[in-house]
Parts: structure tokens; sequence; C-alpha cells
């Protein structure tokens, strides 16, 4: 090899961790082969020195502080896999970029809150910092926006960034089952945590996004400029409404340039059945980038899970490996640190694709009538209204209410929501509304 092996100093050695030690093992000959360098395993860190893991750590020097293997002089670079956007995670990466060492972290929260400061210590320092575990798993998604598309001005980047809501939309419309039903099954398999909050509620997208955001728009990280909405309130009927309709519902997050600023949002989607992003199901993810120059390319893969993230941990150590000491290096997030621009949230602006709206309405005269007129009084203009009812609700012959879907034409969601709670205010209404973006 034309250098000495780079050394590798591992935070974290759970599923993603152990999965690395073995694939860094098993591929050892390839890698080196393909790096023009070794990489070796010199070090790790983790709260249980003594368990079982699945891989050899024997040869391994073991740090009970994180900090300290990131400052360790046995290694060249510091692998981050502890997670969460506080120390010890932020500590430790500061104090490995402080102390000259390239870091690689599939840290995404971490990212959200400390990446623009993360990405100015390593270019004070002259390292790398490397992170593209951190979206969509084993999509090559941060790499294709940093370097494959430099000559290209982007327009929107979005798709399906969490597994976990992905598989329980994917079942509730399958196997006709509940949210609940499907979150316990999730939770059963592993897919979701004992606290679902950070992923069912749409968080965990929200973190993604704002790191696609800044490489897709030169913009520095703004996680908390995100409008923010999860699945916890799609039920089965939402499904077989939109199924009837011709859509399917998924969980998006979007990032778009308008002419007032950047657009950020994650939020229940209503996308065409024949559109790519509907075919995504399960915990597989997806993500689209519309560019002037090459149009839309979309890439789907395994979003999660201890093999496809270390593969693409794997990546990042490589590149790290094939660069050569005294060179400059390609900046963290697309440009440098200091020459992002402050974020501009956009102003409020019509949804393109229109609404869907589920209403439960009492069945009394001047209803229906009451309602389109309180639509019109929003300047909200209808482009179809249809009473659903399954087969079981007909067979009821519930006459309290009635199961109502609007269909509407672009309108901004403020403009609905001031209509709902009218509607709800003149008691038409027997249950809160539901409402969901379309995209056409």
């Amino acid at each position: 090899m034309s250098q000495n092996a780079l050394r590798i100093g591992i935070a974290g050695v759970g599923t993603v961790g152990a999965a690395l030690t073995r694939l860094l093992h098993s591929k050892s000959n390839l890698l080196a082969e393909r790096c023009g360098r070794a990489m070796t395993i010199t070090a790790f860190t983790a709260r249980d020195k003594d368990k079982d893991r699945g891989c050899d750590l024997s040869n391994m020097t073991w740090f009970n502080d994180p900090v300290a293997l990131a400052k360790s002089d046995e290694i060249d670079v510091f692998v981050e896999l502890i997670g969460g956007d506080g120390d010890p995670a932020f500590a430790s990466v500061m104090a490995a970029l402080e102390n000259g060492k390239h870091v690689v972290t599939a840290n995404k929260a971490l990212l959200a809150k400390h990446g623009v400061e993360l990405a100015l210590k390593a270019e004070e320092n002259g390292v790398i910092l490397n992170f593209e575990a951190a979206v969509a798993g084993g999509i090559p998604i941060i790499k294709t926006m940093r370097e494959a598309l430099t000559s290209n001005s982007v327009q929107r980047v979005y798709g399906i960034m969490n597994g976990t809501c992905n598989y329980m939309l994917t079942r509730m419309e399958n196997e006709g089952l509940s949210y609940d039903e499907c979150l316990k099954d999730a939770q059963e398999l592993g897919y979701a945590e004992a606290d679902p909050t950070f992923d069912v509620e749409g968080f965990d997208t929200a973190h993604k996004l704002a790191i696609l955001t800044s490489l897709a728009f030169g913009t520095q990280i703004s996680a908390d400029d995100i409008y923010v909405e999860g699945i916890s309130n799609i039920t089965s009927d939402d499904i077989i409404a939109a199924k009837d309709l011709g859509y399917r519902i998924k969980l998006l997050g979007v990032a778009q340039r308008t002419a007032s600023g950047i657009e950020q949002r994650v939020h229940p989607t209503m996308v065409a059945l024949d559109s790519p992003l509907a075919q995504i199901s399960g915990v597989t993810n997806a993500v689209a980038v519309e560019a002037d120059i090459v149009g839309q390319l979309v890439m789907s893969g395994p979003g999660a899970g201890g093999d496809a993230t270390a593969s693409a941990v794997a990546s990042d150590l490589c590149d790290i490996a094939k660069s050569k000491p005294g060179h400059q290096h390609a900046p963290a997030l697309g440009k440098p640190a200091a020459h992002l621009e402050p974020y501009v949230k956009a102003q409020m602006q019509a949804h393109e694709g229109g609404y869907f709206i589920r209403m439960s309405v009492n069945d009394r005269a001047g209803a229906f009538a009451s309602i389109a007129s309180r639509m019109a009084e929003a300047g909200i203009s209808l482009e179809s209204i249809v009473q659903h009812k399954r087969p079981e609700e007909l067979k009821k012959d519930n006459k309290d209410s009635q199961p109502v879907i609007l269909i509407t034409h672009e309108t901004t969601e403020a403009a609905i929501r001031g209509a709902l709670d009218k509607i709800h205010s003149d008691g038409h209404l027997a249950a809160p509304s539901q409402m969901i973006r379309m995209e056409r």
C-alpha cells in the first residue's frame, strides 16, 4: 500500500458499529485494493466492554470515554455511532476535529443541530467530516448532492425518509390494520422504539430533511424552521379513501426553493398510485431531487439497518483513505461553511396539489350548503364533494352523521384550517376533520 493503514476508532458498537466491524474485517482486502490503503479498527468505546456483539474486538484498545478516544494518538478517524444531539456525541466529535482527526458520523440529530459549527471546525483544522449514513441509510444521497450535482441548481428535494412510518402505512393499506395495531407490530419487530414519537411524529424525517436542504440550496441548517406533522392521526378510513381516489398516503419530507425563500415541510401526503414514490413499500426509503440540468433523479433503497448503514459509513471511510495528506478537502456541506447563506423561510403559499379533507358531517338540513359557503368565504375552490361510505357503514345505515370527502383546488393550509374552524363552530361536524396534502 502507498500509505500506512488508516487507523479507525469507533464510538458506539451497537447494531451499526458491530456490522461495520464485521464489514471492514470481511472486506479488508477488497477495500485496500479499491482505496489504495488498508483500513484497521484500532480502538473502540462502548457502554459494556465485554458484551458479545458478534464481532471480534479483542485486538482493539478499549476506552471508557468517547472524548478520550477522539483525542487518542492511536486513531486517524473517529467514527461516531453514539447518537443524540448533545454530549457525549457532540463533545467527542468536536474533540476529534480539534485534534486533527477525520470524523465519520451517522448522527442526523447532531448534524441538524450542530452541523454548521462542526463543518466550520473541520475546515479550520483541515480534516474531513463525512455523514453519508445520516440520511436514508444505504442510499448514497449525500455524495450525490455534494459531488455529482455540483453543476446543477436544485429546485426541490423530497422523499420517504423514515422506514418505520412507511412500514406502518404500507401494512395499514395492504392488511387493513389500524394505526395502533401497526405500531404495536412495528415495536415487536424492532422497527419502532418503545417511545415511537421521534419516528411517527416526523422529527426523524425533519432532521434528515434539514441536512438535505443545506446541501441542496447552500443555506445554513435550520431544522427548527420545518413544519412537522406525523402519521399518528392517519386512520384506516383515510387509507381506503385515498386508494379509492387513486392515491396512496406517504410521509414525505419536502424542501423547495420559492420566490420568497426556502420551504421545508414534513407531513402525510397523498401521492398518485402511478408515481415512483407510491411504489416504495415497507421499510424502504426513497429520495427524489429535481434540478435544472439533470431533471429528476429518484434513488431508493434500505433506509436503515446495520448492514445498510455500515455500508454508508464504510463508503465515507474509503473517501478518507483515498484523500491525500495536505490537500484541501471538499466542504462537508457542499461549500465552505462560512459561505452558507442564512436560511430564509418561505412565506405561506398555495399548495398546487390541493387538499384532501375528510369530515363526519351531522345529518341535518342545510349542513352541506353551509359547509360549501364557509369554503367559498375562505376563497377555497372545491374540485369535488364525495359522500364516502365503506360497505359495512352502509349496512349500519347510521343516520346521525355522514362521511364526506372534499377535494380542493390549489389553496393555502391557513385558508382551509380557518374554514374548518368555522364549520366546526357551526356545529356541523360530529368528529374532528382530517386534512392531507395531495401531490399531483
